[in-house]
């Protein structure tokens, strides 16, 4: 585990697709890193990015899909896996929150591994929910 200095957020620092295939693959989060202009679309179509950064290193990311009124889908959050369990996903996803505020629902779809997770920072289990998946 890497001894951490400070975290500092950013709410609308610039990422290159670079860096968010490299904070995706380091998070172990399954998501499209070799396709880097598919990347680059998630990064510019986002309403909410929130950004982790140690020194010059992006060591974590929420972005976010929302009509600012009623709900919100939290698409990814995603911590490096060497400073995870540090309270950064969890305090990503309080910026997103705030950004929010407390009248519009936030949504997200767990992967199997971070199903213990996420209500441990504040979401419940929902059971009634649809996809029609990607191909």
């Amino acid at each position: 585990m890497k001894k951490m200095t400070t975290i500092h957020y950013e709410e609308s620092k610039t990422i290159s697709a670079e860096e968010l295939a490299a904070v995706f693959r380091k998070s172990g989060i399954r998501r499209p890193v070799e396709d880097l202009p598919r990347l680059q679309k998630m990064i510019d179509q986002a309403d909410i990015t929130i950004t982790a950064w140690e020194g010059g290193t992006l060591v974590g990311i929420a972005r976010a899909i929302t009509d600012f009124s009623y709900c919100c889908y939290l698409s990814d959050l995603a911590v490096d896996r060497d400073y995870q369990k540090k309270g950064i996903g969890k305090e990503l996803v309080r910026r997103v929150h705030e950004q929010l505020g407390d009248d519009i629902s936030l949504l997200l779809l767990a992967s199997p591994i971070a199903m213990e997770y996420y209500p441990k920072i504040g979401f419940q289990k929902i059971e009634n929910g649809y996809i029609i998946p990607r191909k």
